[in-house]
Order: structure tokens, then sequence, then C-alpha cells
């Protein structure tokens, strides 16, 4: 439980890779989701009841392994009920959700973006909810 204490005060870089439009999995932490976005599901993933984020999967967990340049720095937030940690994720000086927002492949939950932290960072928040439907947030 240190590491993630030691991971907000130092924001040590870290190798990860993509499991979806919108988490990652780190060797050094386990899986990490990308504070404030939704990320169209892999098949099967969306729960029944859910309104899900539209778009391809495919294509937005290759957009982000594409974003991801080397190693990565993780500005913990929180922990989800899942127990992933929750942050803002940056690699090449680039906020990785903010990246796959601008570029459509994930959509802004402002109840997902903990004091607005996301907002703050990037433009593109307030502009990429659900296209056409106002934030399905809860």
């Amino acid at each position: 439980m240190i590491l993630p204490i030691l991971l907000a005060i130092y924001q040590i870089p870290m190798t990860c890779v993509a499991v979806d439009g919108d988490t990652l999995k780190c060797p050094e932490i386990g899986r990490v989701r990308l504070l404030g976005i939704d990320a169209p599901e892999m098949p099967g993933h969306c729960r029944k009841g859910r309104v899900c984020a539209p778009g391809d999967p495919q294509k937005s967990k290759a957009h982000l392994a594409k974003l991801i340049r080397g190693d990565v720095v993780i500005s913990p937030v929180t922990r989800d009920r899942y127990g992933r940690t929750v942050g803002q994720v940056y690699s090449g000086g680039k906020n990785l959700a903010c990246e796959q927002l601008r570029a459509g492949m994930a959509v802004y939950k402002r109840a997902w973006d903990n004091g607005r932290r996301l907002a703050k960072k990037c433009r593109a928040a307030d502009a990429k909810t659900q296209p056409g439907k106002p934030d399905q947030s809860s």
C-alpha cells in the first residue's frame, strides 16, 4: 500500500500497455484507469443496463497504445471500485486522456473527473461528452 503514496509523491516513470481505450496495465502497480473518460468497451464488457461509450473499441485501444511512447508517468488521484488506480497519465509529455478525447476515441465523464482535474488540463473535455446525449455520468 505504500507504492501508491510514493507514486503520488515521485510520479515514477514506468512501462505500461493499453488494455482498452481507457485502461493501462503497468507491471509495477497493476491496472490504471485514465481519469475522467470512458472509451468503447471491448466485446462482451458492456454490463447489461449500462450506457457504454460509442465507437470502435479496437481503434480506441490501438490509438491509446500508439500514444504510449516509452515510459508513462502516472499522477494517481484515487482508486475505483475494482481496485484500479485512477489518475492522470502522461507519455511523451502528453495527457493520454486528453489525447483520447481529441481523437474522438473516448467521451468525457464529468462525474468521473475528480475535482475537474482533467477538464482543467484539457479543453477537449467539456466538448467531448457523448454525442447527442447528455453526460451519462452515473
